[in-house]
This record gives structure tokens, sequence and C-alpha cells, in this order.
């Protein structure tokens, strides 16, 4: 598929979504529409490896019955493949597109009334994985699909409609899975996800990381590797980041945890959309701070944006635990800023290179992040990178932001690199956004780690300790733009004429004023 046909995709969908929420608001509706697209795909991608798996005895997968004896031979075949390689399983009535039919009244003596059946089939996904490799990865995954919701109209006919309304447009759109091994499908959600997001608000923050950010991150954890065995996100999202990391290099597994049930499924749907086989991902549901999943793992690769200054219990039992023992202090409980930095720390391989972003008072707030700050520094040595971002990048706030580099082995452990980026920056509408090229001279200085007058400072150790561990990036980037000097004689010559302009002015009016035979106004 051609980017034109991937942008006409996009627009589509996209299209369909506006058509259809009528009084429900685009994050609201997004459940919905996201959720059928992944019915489709399933079904797609089912129908595909299925007729594939039949090929060889003549047969097509849509016209096996289940009544029949001989027809349910294969398909308890299909179903043991598909179940092993696709990890769940639709029987041929079951598809997309047999209900998209139905539910248009194109099905010969067939009710059009499908909104049980398809409860009932989005519910036999997950039932046919029980027991199975994937039943982690596809338990609960359409639970936000509420097919009886009176926010898709207030009477049972009107709600059928419109779902069969949905269906039939996106019935009629191929998304190709056959002509490409690109995910082209799999970027047109991600489209689908960040254009909810900018329709979210404050919300958005809870499962979206703008495109060009997440860019930065994913290069800066990946320099100089062809591939990584494993990427890890504590705050994952819809799993765009994670996603991300894998444009950059070749991934082969990836980690996430999420707080959020529903961004949570939204997150497992984004990784097999995006081709990811359910063996090669693991994203689980819970506080990452108050209760870690993956704690006996380390990862080579680790990419955040952690909720800006959210809060936690810091309860002092966290002491005896192993991600904040070693620092004799927790980050306090309405700042969980370096909580979350510890916490990924602690996941870090040796070798391994880790990327947060985080709110610009992580660089300077004193009290018990100043403690972890300068242990991180000063004990540990693992800080490598600062780098400043634009305000108003971020969906639903305005503050200004910074990503913060990490790394247990440092090839540079004389110095921290300060970048000063937030002057670059071009707006659109409302929000400020990093263009391809912002995104590259952040990752080429920071590949080179050399100074760049007003931009990017190389620091020592000993410059950071006599900041007292203050990372505030003005103190180290010099962007003062000195004024041109003032000509005071020529001010004082402008003066003057000034004056002598008013004395004209002042005699003018006088004279208009005799004339006319009035008092002058002064």
């Amino acid at each position: 598929m051609s980017e034109d046909h991937k942008k006409q995709l996009e627009t589509q969908l996209w299209n369909i979504a506006n058509e259809l929420r009528g009084k429900m608001d685009a994050d609201e509706f997004r459940d919905y529409i996201l959720g059928f697209i992944f019915f489709k795909y399933l079904s797609e991608k089912m129908h595909i490896y299925a007729d594939d798996l039949l090929k060889d005895d003549g047969l097509h997968f849509i016209n096996l019955n289940t009544e029949n004896p001989a027809d349910a031979e294969y398909l308890d075949a299909v179903r043991e493949e598909t179940l092993g390689k696709l990890g769940y399983f639709l029987k041929p009535n079951e598809l997309f597109s047999e209900i998209a039919k139905r539910g248009n009244k194109q099905a010969v003596d067939q009710s059009n009334f499908i909104i049980e059946d398809l409860t009932a089939i989005l519910n036999n996904i997950e039932q046919s994985t029980l027991g199975t490799e994937s039943e982690d990865d596809f338990g609960n995954l359409f639970e936000d699909l509420d097919l009886n919701s009176t926010k898709l109209g207030k009477s049972v006919e009107a709600r059928n409609s419109l779902i069969a309304k949905v269906l039939a447009h996106l019935d009629k759109i191929d998304f190709k899975l056959q002509d490409t091994e690109s995910d082209v499908l799999g970027d047109a959600y991600e489209y689908l996800i960040a254009q909810f997001a900018s329709g979210a608000g404050k919300k958005a923050g809870e499962f979206y990381t703008p495109q060009q950010v997440s860019k930065i991150l994913a290069k800066l954890v990946t320099l100089g590797k062809s591939k990584i065995k494993s990427v890890y996100d504590p705050t994952c999202g819809s799993s765009s980041l994670l996603l991300r990391v894998a444009k950059e290099t070749d991934v082969a597994n990836f980690y996430g945890q999420e707080l959020n049930r529903t961004t949570y499924n939204l997150a497992r749907m984004n990784m097999i959309l995006h081709d990811v086989h359910y063996k090669r991902f693991d994203i689980r549901q819970e506080d990452t701070l108050e209760k870690p999943q993956h704690f006996e793992m380390t990862f080579e690769a680790i990419v955040a944006n952690p909720p800006f200054s959210a809060k936690w219990s810091a309860n002092d039992l966290f002491l005896g635990d192993e991600r904040f023992s070693n620092y004799g202090k927790l980050a306090p409980k309405s700042k969980a800023d370096y909580a979350f930095v510890q916490h990924m720390i602690h996941h870090l391989d040796e070798n391994g290179t880790m990327a947060v972003v985080l709110p610009h008072g992580a660089l300077f707030r004193g009290a018990a992040e100043g403690h972890i700050r300068k242990y991180l520094i000063q004990e540990k040595n693992y800080l490598d990178a600062v780098i400043g971002l634009p305000a108003n990048i971020f969906y639903g706030t305005s503050i200004p932001t910074c990503i913060m580099v990490y790394k247990k082995c440092r090839e540079n452990s004389n110095n921290i690199l300060f970048i000063d980026a937030s002057e670059d920056f071009e707006k659109v509408k409302t929000q400020n956004y990093l263009t391809d090229a912002h995104v590259e001279k952040i990752i080429t200085t920071y590949q080179n780690r050399v100074e760049v007058d007003k931009y990017a400072y190389v620091a020592t150790l000993d410059e950071v300790e006599e900041n007292d561990y203050n990372l505030n990036i003005p103190r180290y980037v010099d962007t003062f733009e000195e004024e041109e000097p003032i000509d005071l004689e020529a001010v004082s010559h402008k003066l003057k004429q000034i004056d002598q302009d008013i004395s004209a002015t002042d005699a003018e009016i006088e004279s208009f004023c005799q004339e006319l035979n009035i008092k002058t106004p002064f």
C-alpha cells in the first residue's frame, strides 16, 4: 500500500468517526470506533490465515458450515492452528464481513438485529484464548465496547441501526492486509489515536505522547543499536511510545504497565494491530509505583512520559523496597516524578539507556527531590543528558518539560550534556510543534556531544556540584542575547526635536483658535 493509500485510509477512518459520533465527544466515541476497527482487523487476519491453511484442500473458510460434521473436522484443525499462530479463533459466521452484511439487511433469511450476536462474538474471541498462551493478551479486550450504552441510541433499534451503519462504513474499506508487510493499518490506527488525543484535552495525557516527542525518546535509547532485546515503558498509555522504538531499531520484546483499564485495552489492541505477535509483548494493568508487575526484570531500553507531578502514597514501607532503599529518601507524596525515575533506574540493564519526560521543576526542586537528584549524579553518575523542550507541546498542559537521559555505564562519565531546545518549535493552531529538523538537531547534538552557542553545553561534574546539583538549564546554557548599545546623544537629539515639533504644533493650534475666535485648549 502506497503512502497515498495510507493517507486515504486515515481520512476514511476519521471521517467515519466524525460522521457517527453525533452528540458523543470524540474521546468517548474513541473506544467504539477503535474497537470495531480492531474486530475487523482480527476477522481479516483470521480469514486470510484460515484460507491459506485450507487452500491445498480446495476449500474456503467462509464456506465451512459449523453444522456440517465434515466441515466441523476442518474447523477444529483450523482452530488448533490459529490459536497457536494468531492467538485467537473466529468461526466463519462470526467474521466482521458476515455481521456487517446481516446488520445492513444483505444476508438472506436472517434478521438484521445484530447487537446480541456481536456482543457474543466479541466475548467468544476472548473465550477462545482461555487456557492458551495468549489468554492474558486477549482477556477482557473488548470490555469497553458497551453495545447497550444509551450513548449509542436511546432505543435498542436506534443502537442497532448506528452499529450497523458503523460496520457498513468499515466494511467498504479494504485494509489490504495481504498486499503489504508494512504497518499501514497500525499507522492509521496510531493516526486515529492522535486525532482523538488532540480533541480530548487534558485526558489525552493518559494515553498519548505527541509523535515528535516519542521520536526523540526512541532515537535516544536506540542510538548505535541495530537490535535491542527489550524495551519497557512503565506508564505505557496506548503503547505508542513502545511502538515508536520499533521504528528506530529491531525490538525483540515489548514490556509495559498501565494504570487506566481502558487505556490498557487500547495498548494491547495497538500492539496486535501493528502485527506484534502476542508472545512478543507483555502489557500489564496496575499502578506502577504501588504494584509493579515486572519486578525481577531489567530492560535494555526504557522510555516513559509519566503523568507530571502525580500523587502517590510515598509510604515509609517503600524505604525497604529495592527500587528506593539506596536513596534514603522517597519522592514527596504530591510529586511522584522522581519515584518514576527511581523505578525505571531499578529496571535498567547495565548496558541500557533510559529517556524520560519530566516537568522542568524536576531539574531544580529541593528537599527530597534534590537529595535523590544529587545521589543519582554524585553517587551513581547515571545522568547523561538534560534536554529542555518547548512549552505547550503536550496535549492538556502548557508547562515546559524536559527529557532526562540516564545510563548505568556512561561513555562520557566525567560530564553531563545540557541542550536548550525550548525555542525551537513551530506553532500549529494553539499547540507548539517540533518539526523533523528540530528533532534531528536534538539527536545530532546529543550524538556529537559538543557545545553549540546558545543551544548546548557540556558541563563537568564539578560544575554541576558547584551549582549544588541544580540542573536548571539556564545555569549551563547561556542564551543571553546582548542588547544593542544605546546612543544617548542621538536619543537626546531626538527628544529635543520632539519638543520643537510639539511647540510648532501648539503654535499652529493657537493660530487656528484665534481665527475661530475660541479659547486655546492649553
